[in-house]
């Protein structure tokens, strides 16, 4: 953001006689003179207000800088840095389709406007219109294509719309744009994890890893990676590596937990599992993890109250129906594991499915 400084056209003229003894030139010059002085007044006293929005938004006073960049434009309605701050306070204050119309204003003064075109996807991607601001962001890339931060965005708004290839392809101009920007690399590897190319996404993560070693997701996002490459101890130490980072980061606990399953470690699971729920105690697949922990210890009273405490917490949970279902049986309630599972059927679970068609009468 940018304050304007203010200036005054002043004139020398000194009007010594009346005005019925002007010549018509004579006050033709002076009407004009004095329609230059009105405009001026006009612009300084919409900078002004430009320039006191300025140092409210800056203070995060966004109510109060609203009024200023409105007051502002209300003078001035050609004052393209007042539209562009009143559309980032408008974000600011979540009125977003408001944002949208006042960067549609600007755009109509001046179409090149990119940083507009930027704001206005920002504006439709905060608001949940992922497909109006990929077209938005587009616009701006067409414009300006050296500056990364749109590139950036029109990435993770193509990720949201499920169109990887091209995610990809912009997280690769933004890393060429800006080497070092982790957040690229780790974004990239996503898209390649979307994409099933594990092996290139480990790549991308461990660069953004090294590039930003203190940001505990990126090695979460290693560990999910590694285990669908069925690398489970390399899995379970990413997580780990999180954990270091990031003590609360109850994500990391839940998966080593079910990396520690998957090593058949089920005592040192269930510990994870609870660490995770320590954290966050409305974290429903905790619950039903370590409720599936339980049970490979044969608990099956105590791992359908896991179960229970999951569907609680998310009632269209259809894992955990499936699952308190086959503790059920194993509980020696064929009746209520049917239940379950027709539950969990009817949920659109394949394996609920399966369980109620295999094992119970209709």
């Amino acid at each position: 953001m940018k304050k304007v400084v203010i200036m005054m056209l002043c004139s020398a003229i000194y009007w010594a006689h009346a005005q019925d003894d002007l010549t018509a030139k004579e006050k033709q010059y002076q009407d004009s003179i004095a329609a230059l002085n009105a405009t001026s007044a006009l612009t300084a006293e919409s900078q002004e207000a430009y320039n006191s929005g300025i140092t409210l938004f800056e203070t995060k006073k966004y109510k109060e800088a609203l009024e200023k960049f409105n007051f502002s434009i209300e003078k001035d309605s050609t004052f393209q840095e007042a539209y562009f701050n009143k559309g980032l306070t408008l974000i600011e204050l979540k009125q977003y389709d408001d944002a949208v119309d006042c960067y549609d204003k600007l755009i109509s003064i001046n179409p090149q406007h990119n940083r507009a075109w930027f704001q206005k996807g920002r504006a439709y991607q905060n608001a949940g219109f992922v497909t109006d601001a990929v077209l938005a962001y587009e616009e701006s890339v067409k414009i300006d294509d050296k500056f990364f931060k749109p590139h950036y965005n029109l990435g993770t708004a193509y990720f949201l719309n499920n169109e990887f290839d091209k995610a990809a392809k912009s997280f690769t101009k933004v890393i060429e744009l800006e080497p070092k920007y982790s957040n690229a690399y780790n974004d990239r590897g996503s898209c390649y994890r979307q994409m099933k190319n594990y092996t290139a996404a480990v790549a991308d993560y461990k660069k953004a890893s090294d590039l930003s070693p203190n940001q505990a997701f990126i090695f979460n996002n290693i560990g999910t990676t590694k285990r669908l490459l069925k690398d489970y101890e390399g899995a379970r130490d990413a997580y780990t590596r999180a954990l270091t980072i990031d003590a609360k980061f109850y994500l990391a606990y839940n998966n080593r937990g079910a990396m520690n399953m998957e090593l058949g470690k089920y005592q040192d699971a269930i510990k994870d599992f609870d660490k995770a729920i320590e954290i966050n105690k409305n974290y429903a697949p905790a619950y039903n993890n370590r409720g599936s922990a339980k049970h490979k210890l044969k608990q099956y009273q105590v791992a359908i109250k896991d179960f229970d405490k999951a569907i609680s917490i998310d009632k269209a949970y259809a894992s955990a129906y499936v699952n308190r279902g086959i503790a059920k049986e194993m509980a020696r309630d064929e009746s209520g594991a049917c239940e379950d599972w027709a539950k969990a059927r009817e949920l659109g679970s394949e394996d609920g499915k399966e369980y109620q068609v295999k094992n119970c009468s209709f």
